[in-house]
């Protein structure tokens, strides 16, 4: 990627985050995946005093350790923004060990822990519990803030554990952001052959089978929705598909939700938005310098989805569609997709 084409790095602040009783605020879109945060993600990066780093909890071993395209198109490494921020939390601390930090989140984050989880946090404990590898994990956020000179982290992580790791660092002040795309064409999405763009090559992004993406869908979402539900001003569900209809809606509303009133929305009109590179973590946007992307209604999956796979995908999670406002019986329709095209790319 030429110069002329990455965006500028931030410069360091000594405002942001300098003042160890300052909280760090953190937006963590929660969730399952395939849901459509990734142009959220994007618009919200563009705003003042907010800087969106991508799913963070990945960045010790596909950023450290991997060394995989930071969401400006260059290796990790060599991004002039990380590498700062690197720099800031850890200089000073021989011995650390990304790839193990990456490892143990994992085996700490798993799905068969959250009823432990739960109970912990029933008890009134830290849902997931302490572990030295948190201090570092504080003190990246801390770094970050304090090198971009921002005062909000998007944080597109997802996972509804690693929510709640970070909501018990010390200082932390988290709002989640719970995004619901319908099941249908989460299962879809799933199926369909998707680059991982991260790699800088043709390699694919993992795919699972509906019944397998379905559940899934269904146990975070629900678990999402009885984390958090009741966090008051610091929670906030939106639907995917209500921001395609309304993006300059729905991201007005995000973003008042965490204290942030833009003068103007990175929005062409109603239903297109504008992207620019942003330097994220696992990033899915195409290497788009400028993009004029037009969001379209997400109505591909319900023509080349398969009768039978749609079916099966409702019966497991109709419980969930219906609370979340979707119908069981959607009606077929056009072919668009959910990203619609840039500049002849899909976005």
């Amino acid at each position: 990627m030429t110069e002329d084409h990455a965006p500028h790095p931030v410069p360091a602040s000594p405002l942001a985050g300098s003042d160890p009783g300052e909280p760090l605020r953190v937006l963590f879109f929660a969730g399952s995946g395939r849901s459509g945060t990734t142009v959220i993600n994007n618009i919200l990066g563009q705003m003042e005093g907010v800087f969106a780093a991508g799913e963070l909890r990945y960045i010790w071993q596909r950023g450290m350790v991997e060394d995989r395209l930071c969401g400006c198109g260059v290796p990790f490494a060599s991004c002039p923004v990380w590498s700062a921020v690197v720099a800031r939390a850890f200089t000073g601390r021989p011995g650390i060990n990304p790839g193990k930090i990456g490892q143990r989140l994992l085996s700490r984050l798993r799905m068969a822990r959250v009823p432990l989880m739960l109970g912990r946090r029933m008890l009134g404990r830290p849902a997931v519990a302490w572990h030295h590898d948190d201090v570092l994990i504080g003190e990246l956020y801390r770094a970050l803030l304090v090198q971009t000179g921002q005062r909000l982290i998007v944080d597109s992580s997802k996972l509804p554990p690693y929510g709640l790791l970070l909501s018990a660092l010390p200082g932390v002040e988290l709002y989640v952001l719970h995004v619901v795309r319908d099941a249908r064409a989460t299962a879809f999405s799933w199926r369909r052959p998707k680059r991982q763009l991260d790699f800088g090559d043709d390699q694919l992004m993992p795919q699972q089978q509906p019944w397998k993406s379905s559940l899934l869908w269904l146990f975070w979402n629900a678990l999402t929705s009885m984390l958090w539900r009741r966090g008051g001003g610091q929670y906030l569900r939106v639907r995917c598909e209500d921001y395609v209809r309304d993006p300059k809606a729905t991201m007005t509303q995000v973003a008042a939700r965490v204290g942030r009133y833009p003068a103007r929305l990175p929005g062409e009109s109603t239903t297109t938005v504008h992207l620019q590179l942003i330097h994220a973590i696992a990033d899915k946007t195409e290497r788009l310098h400028s993009a004029h992307v037009g969001q379209l209604p997400d109505r591909e999956w319900r023509k080349a989805e398969a009768a039978g796979q749609r079916a099966l995908v409702t019966a497991l999670t109709a419980p969930a569609l219906v609370g979340f406002g979707y119908p069981l019986l959607p009606k077929a329709s056009g072919s668009n997709n959910l990203h619609g095209r840039a500049n002849g790319k899909t976005a």
